[in-house]
């Protein structure tokens, strides 16, 4: 029985598509692939960067606010996390004000100290989506240039040749329009990954300004003001009771203690 005949390679595919386009198409495939790498390294670092985060931000809520004074506290925190640098510009804020010639209004001083570094944590977290909304935005017209250099080429080369058979058009055309499909290969992840980072850096920042505003009004109530930790329910009034109004005196000696979804600290 005679074995069939070794199948032909296949005379269209990436690489010759690159072989047909010349150093323009080479160029633009290593860009695209750069674009790829960039895309990919820069979703997993800051993943990562934002996880960190979010595992600090459980930490705090675990028992941050159980210790018997701000810098205890702060020794529970990652030296290198957001939270501990939010505590540690809060503490230097507070002592910087009693050192000013002409000082300022505390709750202002605070306010603006904590503002500043919140924000540069945000800046922090914003770091490298640029590099993706531009990759999303720019890589598929990047793509469609290598194919329109693909199928300029092609054409004048069926055209020196003199043959306009259909498989004499299919083949290069084809392979110039892998070049697009590049583009678009590498956009989508590009687009994807900058959406969700953006989502959840914005979770992350709304978790950071309301410990910033915990942390703000336990400065200016000397440590009487913070977040009501979780603790056993009280019993339901009995009915027909008056409801306490909110004008009645608090009994003596009771420390006054912030609801967590309470943004008012005067």
């Amino acid at each position: 029985m005679a074995t069939p005949p070794p199948a032909a390679d296949n005379p269209y595919g990436l690489m010759q598509a690159l072989q047909e386009g010349g150093a323009i198409s080479w160029a633009t495939f290593l860009i695209l692939v750069i674009m790829s790498l960039g895309t990919f390294y820069i979703l997993f670092t800051k993943f990562f960067e934002q996880q960190k985060i979010i595992s600090q931000g459980k930490k705090v809520r675990a028992g941050f606010w159980n210790s018997a004074n701000l810098k205890e506290a702060a020794t529970k925190l990652e030296t290198r996390s957001a939270y501990r640098s939010i505590v540690d510009d809060a503490l230097v804020a507070q002592d910087q004000h009693g050192k000013l010639i002409d000082p300022i209004d505390q709750h202002d001083w605070m306010a603006n100290s904590l503002a500043r570094s919140q924000g540069q944590i945000g800046a922090r977290l914003g770091e490298g989506l640029a590099f993706l909304a531009t990759v999303g935005s720019t890589a598929p017209f990047i793509g469609l240039f290598g194919t329109v250099i693909g199928i300029y080429r092609a054409l004048i080369k069926i055209g020196a040749s003199g043959q306009a058979s259909i498989s004499d058009v299919a083949g290069p055309v084809g392979e110039a329009l892998i070049m697009t499909a590049l583009g678009l290969v590498v956009a989508v992840p590009a687009v994807l990954a900058y959406n969700w980072l953006i989502r959840r850096n914005k979770s992350i920042m709304e978790d950071l300004a309301a410990f910033t505003n915990d942390l703000h009004g336990y400065l200016m109530s000397n440590g009487s003001v913070k977040p009501r930790m979780a603790g056993p329910a009280t019993p339901a009034a009995k009915p027909g009771a008056q409801a306490r109004t909110t004008a009645a005196p608090a009994p003596a000696g009771s420390d006054p203690v912030r609801a967590p979804t309470t943004t008012d600290f005067r």
